[in-house]
């Protein structure tokens, strides 16, 4: 026990380390679930940047653990097996510290977004770098004075400043979710903040308790090895519930396996509970044929024609321009009272659709994009009228032209002519011809409140 105590290598050592590396694959699961499962676009914002690093982080303050407190039995006569590369570097800056800088970054993003309403004004590619700079100033000074002793340990007086810069870096975080604790998000942004610091300030307090029985009884050998394994499972459940995505990306969130309830919720739409339009048509509703003489905007407000156009661009690799406009269209069923929500379904939309390299980027003018992403109020009606109407100018003069000629049109016009003959079929004999009830009597149609006049008039007729 005392040459394992000493050198590492000991059973508990293996089985904390064990524990560390299904973490690593626990956070890579559900990192990795929404995209290759259920196959959601891999958003190119700061949303998927900030859950990669992350990922990273964890997996370098777990590997810093293992090799700077001797879990395995290494010889450190080689530069990699340094302490100053494992226990400062990739525990400090490329660990801890990049971890709450992703945290903060994105408790930064939900401060701007919905508190203040609008985009935040520095990128998450230069306010992460400039989170991390005192760590990497510490780590720096510290690589130049060279504390620490043979088994990775240094002084007190450096031990009380990196605490005092773990703590600064918690009570960032702790300020900005004071600042946005009365909002009421849908996917338990708070609850994740409130966890992660909770988390952190727990794991910061085990940490310095391990330290410091470590260091006051170092000729205790069952000491040494309960603290380090203590330290290696604690920073282990760190990791794991500190990792969330939904501070970041709400719909990957909600596909992920975590919620296996919510797998029918492939938009943003369904994810916010808009309500579609519906599908089936009344039987007493005329039906009306598509007219190519209509103006397109008036036309698109036909969810069939809409559904075809959308096919038709699809196929020409062009559809952006409709998903947008039909996405627009969800956002104005949403209340003009309803902030939470129509902030989330506009910032869905910027970083689909307008954010420059977005997975589906449209062909807008500069000034439209810049007057979109410099708002100061996302939860304006108007905030994508002049988007949208560029994308209709083009969608008249290119994708409407070509679509009267298409196959897609050809296909409707034949749907509308059998509606139109099932619906006067339909008033008729009294009989639904439609494609969901097409076996059911307007008498036994518990949803059929008024009959066609010949069955109306019968039964008055008998009741007589």
């Amino acid at each position: 026990m005392v040459s394992c105590a000493a050198k590492g290598g000991c059973p508990s050592d293996y089985v904390a380390v064990a524990i560390s590396i299904s973490s690593i694959f626990v956070l890579l699961a559900k990192a990795a679930a929404p995209y290759l499962i259920h196959r959601i676009p891999r958003p190119k914002g700061s949303g998927f940047w900030l859950v990669v690093i992350q990922v990273f982080a964890s997996f370098s303050l777990l590997s810093a653990l293992v090799m700077g407190l001797g879990f395995l039995r290494f010889r450190r006569r080689h530069w990699w097996i340094s302490c100053y590369v494992w226990a400062v570097w990739a525990e400090g800056p490329l660990g801890f510290g990049l971890l709450m800088s992703c945290r903060i970054a994105q408790a930064f993003q939900l401060y701007n977004i919905f508190v203040r309403r609008r985009l935040p004004p520095i990128r998450s590619h230069i306010f992460l770098p400039m989170l991390l700079l005192p760590w990497i100033v510490a780590a720096a000074f510290i690589q130049i004075e060279k504390p620490l002793n043979n088994h990775c340990h240094m002084g007190t007086r450096w031990i009380i400043t990196i605490l005092c810069l773990h703590a600064i870096y918690v009570a960032v975080l702790v300020g900005f979710t004071a600042a946005v604790r009365h909002i009421e998000f849908r996917f338990h942004e708070v609850k994740d903040l409130w966890r992660g610091i909770l988390v952190s300030a727990c794991s910061i307090g085990i940490w310095v308790v391990s330290y410091v029985l470590t260091e006051a009884h170092e000729d205790v050998p069952w000491l040494q090895i309960i603290s380090r394994f203590s330290l290696l499972f604690v920073t282990s459940v760190l990791v794991v519930v500190f990792f969330t995505v939904s501070m970041s990306q709400p719909l990957v969130s909600i596909m992920s396996l975590r919620r296996k309830e919510h797998l029918e919720c492939k938009t943003m739409g369904d994810v916010l509970g808009i309500v579609p339009e519906s599908g089936v048509l009344c039987p007493r509703e005329p039906t009306q044929l598509v007219d190519q003489n209509e103006p397109l905007d008036k036309l698109l407000l036909n969810k069939r024609f809409r559904q075809s156009f959308m096919e038709f661009a699809d196929s020409c690799l062009a559809g952006e321009s409709v998903h947008f406009y039909e996405e627009v269209q969800q956002l104005d069923k949403i209340p003009h009272n309803d902030h939470v929500r129509r902030i989330y379904m506009a910032r869905h939309i910027i970083d689909k659709y307008i954010s420059p390299g977005s997975t589906m980027e449209v062909n807008i003018s500069h000034r439209s994009r810049q007057e979109i992403l410099n708002t100061p109020d996302l939860t304006n009606p108007n905030l994508f009228n002049s988007a949208l109407n560029e994308l209709m100018h083009l969608m008249k003069m290119n994708l409407a032209n070509d679509y009267w000629s298409s196959t897609f049109f050809l296909k409707l016009k034949e749907e509308d002519s059998m509606r139109t003959v099932g619906h006067d079929l339909e008033q008729i004999s009294g009989w639904n011809f439609s494609h969901r009830l097409s076996s059911i009597h307007c008498a036994d149609d518990p949803f059929q409140q008024d009959h066609s006049p010949r069955k109306s008039g019968s039964s008055h007729e008998s009741g007589k």
